[in-house]
């Protein structure tokens, strides 16, 4: 029996299906396709009397743009295999989505559940002093951000020792992403990934023609969804959803699964698991039989929001959705895919679906260039001159306009405000482009045109800088 193939070589797999449709050069292609530079070290953290050896990982796939950018994320299952998949993934997903950066990622072999914060506190520190001492982190060079098992805490961490060591660098606060509002960080990031799956959703749902294919009914308004994880982006992903008349109906989670036909209120279950410590349990709600039946619901949608290799050639033929969006990176394997293809399902990839948490960083990063707050230049000027149009409006009709009416008008753009429309706008935009080449080069499916776009504006960038004709 062969050897199951690694995420790193799936990655590969993906881009070199694609690459068949464009006419670049092999060379050139390669070097789209290879990791520039791997990182891997060990050191030492003190833990109490003891000391721990710590190993880490920092992947640059690319440097066609600078800095790369890349999450950092904490987990016992770290390896260099994933840190450069995930790296890879986070080039072509800048490149889908229009981001100038270069793709990164970082990873610590570590169980955040099973250490204490003091701990996860010292390695975090001394891994940025690492990244320092070889020019692995700058907000000119590589831009970390947080990933799965990391969070503003995390981030905060990262800043502070960079300025520590780097304290006359004027543009410090553009080192890392993801940081709190208080220190510079930008309002919207927390849930940037799971806003940007239901914006390019509601996008996707939105072609007749595409939905008729599926047999589903154009919107998301009463579509039935199963989500996996409920981590950051599972549930910001599950609740926003909800408000576009979305049913979310069953979700599963490292401990089981639960089903609700009636549908989930996601904000009460976030609460109870964190009572109680399991969603198992929750009022009004079926516990099915595993983990892994959540994905086998009967759904339109399915989001699998948790880590990879979640949907294999063992259980593709069991899953039900009509619509896969890859909330997580590379949940589905190539074997698995080709299956769900067969059975008509549309599979929404994860260098695309997933890329508001770098879009939304990338907000960040040039506010912290800037060293100014989006919206306070403009808001009170856009609401004075709001109100004088209505001023106007009054007294060419005659008619009083209502303060509930005016208070409707009068708004002017809060950091939010923007955020929001602009990772709104990169989703709709990066969705028509990938639909367009799809439909236009004849490519058989969605994750293989994505990678195409992807390939296309690298080799542009490459093209440039006078790399090749």
């Amino acid at each position: 029996m062969s050897k199951p193939a690694s995420f790193y070589e799936n990655v590969e797999r993906n881009f070199d299906k694609a690459s068949a449709f464009t006419k670049l050069p092999q060379g050139l292609l390669e070097q789209i396709k290879l990791c520039n530079s791997v990182y891997k070290m060990k050191f030492p953290v003190k833990v109490g009397n003891d000391v721990q050896v710590v190993e880490a990982y920092r992947v640059q796939h690319s440097h066609h743009r600078m800095p790369t950018k890349g999450g950092i994320r904490y987990s016992i299952h770290v390896n260099q295999d994933e840190v450069m998949a995930l790296a890879a993934l986070m080039t072509y997903k800048c490149a889908i989505v229009d981001v100038p950066f270069g793709g990164a990622k970082g990873g610590i072999k570590i169980s955040p559940r099973n250490t204490s914060p003091a701990v996860l506190e010292k390695i975090t520190r001394r891994y940025t002093a690492e990244l320092i001492k070889k020019n692995f982190i700058g907000p000119g060079l590589d831009v970390p951000a947080p990933d799965y098992g990391t969070g503003e805490r995390e981030m905060a961490w990262i800043l502070d020792t960079y300025l520590t060591l780097k304290s006359n660098e004027v543009e410090g606060y553009g080192c890392v992403t993801g940081k709190p509002v208080s220190l510079n960080g930008i309002r919207g990031r927390t849930e940037a990934t799971g806003r940007g799956v239901v914006y390019g959703l509601n996008e996707i749902v939105s072609y007749k023609e595409d939905m008729d294919a599926l047999g589903l009914s154009t919107g998301l308004k009463g579509k039935r969804v199963v989500v996996q994880g409920m981590g950051n982006v599972g549930f910001h992903a599950a609740n926003i959803i909800t408000e576009y008349g979305a049913k979310v109906v069953a979700i599963a989670e490292i401990e089981g699964a639960i089903f609700c036909e009636d549908g989930i209120d996601v904000k009460k279950l976030l609460k109870f698991r964190k009572s109680s410590g399991s969603i198992i349990g929750f009022p009004g709600s079926t516990t099915l039989e595993s983990s892994a039946a959540g994905l086998e619901v009967e759904c339109d949608i399915l989001i699998p929001a948790a880590l990879e290799n979640q949907i294999t050639i063992d259980n593709a033929k069991r899953i039900k959705a009509k619509i896969i969006a890859e909330a997580a990176n590379g949940p589905i394997t190539p074997d698995a895919e080709e299956i769900l293809l067969k059975k008509g399902m549309m599979i929404i990839p994860d260098i695309y679906i997933n890329a508001g948490g770098v879009t939304v960083s990338y907000f960040e990063w040039l506010k912290n260039l800037s060293h100014v707050r989006f919206g306070r230049m403009n808001k009170r000027f856009e609401e004075f001159t709001q109100n004088n149009i209505l001023d106007v409006v009054e007294k060419a009709t005659n008619k009083n306009i209502s303060v509930k009416e005016r208070n409707n008008v009068v708004k002017g753009a809060s950091e939010i405000d923007l955020v929001n429309s602009g990772l709104e706008d990169t989703m709709i935009e990066a969705y028509r482009t990938i639909r367009e080449a799809k439909k236009k080069n004849k490519i058989p499916d969605l994750r293989t045109a994505a990678f195409y776009v992807s390939i296309i504006k690298i080799a542009d960038a490459y093209g440039s800088m006078g790399i090749f004709p």
